[in-house]
Order: structure tokens, then sequence, then C-alpha cells
């Protein structure tokens, strides 16, 4: 495989939908009230795309340095495990990762002000302390709630008041559907590698609780999104994403070893499916 091919891996693209939702959704309800600042909206999506990829630099780093990330495992291949990359390229990715965030975040800053300084400081913050740390937030257990936060209403509230200079309810709801959906991403994840966590004292909430309560968990968030939809409005197109995650809730009780993999990328989609019908509502309402 080339080098080019094996980076494109490695930035975990089936990841990337949870970085990318929640700005689309932002900017969607910010197009409902005025004009959409172009240049803004594309720094705002590169920069949360950029500390997605942060984020899966710093978990390959460290979960391969503590031997979580073995050659053969059940979950996606990790490129260091298989030998494919130095620690030292991966620490040179970090680097001019983390440089491209902080420069996008600057062109932000000063447009959004102090805010955004904050949400942008501490998305960073959160990405290199999901896996980097002796007390991780993955191993903790309490990722799924940080998950849930930053992939949903402080993604979306940042993106909608970078456009209009000011929060929005609308977004802040439908951002906790982006949240909800990105966290079920999550705990598949979770439920895959629940039997490696255990080995490699790793305390998910699946870990904690079994694989039956990561179940409820996950059908616990797709309640949620038709919870948050309804609440924007009564009636909608993007309410349609609780029947499709309700689908995929019953598919996950079946799934089993590697078709986790699948149950993964096909619950990552369901955020793309969001944005499409989000897009259906603006253009009906519009």
């Amino acid at each position: 495989m080339s080098s080019i091919l094996i980076w494109i891996r490695i930035t975990r693209p089936h990841t990337l939908f949870a970085a990318f939702s929640p700005v689309a959704i932002g900017i969607i309800v910010a197009a409902k009230i005025g004009e959409i600042n172009w240049a803004i909206a594309i720094a705002t999506l590169l920069a949360a795309l950029s500390i997605q990829i942060l984020s899966n630099f710093v978990n390959d780093y460290y979960d391969f340095k503590k031997g979580l990330d073995e050659k053969g495992r059940v979950g996606f291949k990790r490129a260091l495990a298989e030998g494919e990359v130095s620690l030292k390229q991966m620490k040179i990715a970090i680097v001019i990762d983390l440089s491209l965030a902080l420069l996008l975040g600057l062109y932000l800053v000063i447009n959004g002000g102090i805010i955004i300084l904050l949400i942008g400081l501490f998305s960073i913050l959160f990405a290199w302390l999901y896996t980097a740390t002796k007390k991780s937030l993955s191993y903790l257990g309490v990722a799924d709630i940080f998950c849930f936060l930053f992939f949903g209403p402080i993604a979306t509230l940042g993106t909608t008041a970078l456009q209009i200079g000011e929060f929005s309810k609308e977004s802040m709801f439908l951002g906790f559907v982006t949240g909800a959906i990105s966290t079920c991403v999550l705990i598949v994840n979770n439920i895959r590698d629940r039997e490696s966590d255990i080995l490699h004292n790793k305390k998910t909430f699946v870990v904690r609780f079994g694989k039956r309560a990561g179940e409820v968990e996950y059908l616990f968030f797709i309640i949620l999104t038709l919870v948050f939809t309804l609440l924007v409005d009564s009636f909608s197109f993007s309410s349609l994403v609780f029947l499709f995650g309700l689908i995929l809730f019953f598919q996950l009780l079946k799934t089993k070893g590697e078709k986790y993999n699948l149950m993964l990328m096909k619950t990552g989609l369901l955020n793309v499916l969001f944005v499409i019908l989000s897009i259906i509502d603006y253009v009906i309402t519009k």
C-alpha cells in the first residue's frame, strides 16, 4: 500500500463524520437567520476535522505505546501496530496537524472572540486527554460524556455563533442530536473492544457495566435524536434519523466479531443522513 493511502487510513476517515456533521448543522441553522460567511464556514470545518484527526493520531500513538493496539486486532488495523509507520513519523504528523489546527483556530478566534478561543482550546485539550495520560478519558469511562458535548452542542453552537454572533437554541438542540449519534459510534467501538479493554484495564462504560448495558446506552442516545428533533419542530424530515437509528440498534443486537467494524461505519453515516435530512427541512421551510 502506498504511503499516501496509509496516511489517509490513519486519519480514520469513517470517524470524520462526527466532526463534519455538527459544523454543517451549525451552518444550516445560521443560514436560516442570515447570510453565510463561507470563508469562516470552511475554516470552521477544517479546524474541526484537524482536531478530530489530531485525536486519532494521539490515540494511535499512545494506545500503541501502552500495548493496547496489537497486530491482528479485531478492530480497524492500526498503522503503528502493523509496522507501517514509526513512532517518530507519528510524532511529526501530530505536530503538523496540531499546527494546522492552531492556525485555523487563530483565524476563527479573530472573528469570534474569547468564546471561540475557549471552545478551541478545550477541544484540543480533550483530544489530547482522550488517550495520552495515565488517567485518560477513554480509560476512566467518561469519554461518552465529552463525546456527546464536544461533537454535539459545543460544536454546533460555536459554528452558529461564528456566523451570526450569538447562540441559538435550535443549534443547541440539533447539536444534541449529532452528539448522540457520535456517542453511539463510540459505544459500538467500546462493545467491539470490550475483551481487549478488560485486559488493559481500560474502564469504558461497557467494561464497567457489560455489553448489554452498552446496547441499552446505544438505544438511549438513539431515542435522544427523536426527542431533540421534536423539540425543534413537531414534524420534520430530520426526525426520521431516529427510525434509521432504531434499525441499526436491532442490527447491533445481532452483531459479532469483525462485523462491529461495519456497524461502526453505519452508525457514523447516521450523522451524514441527519445533515441531508436537515438540508431538506431547510429548503422546504425557506
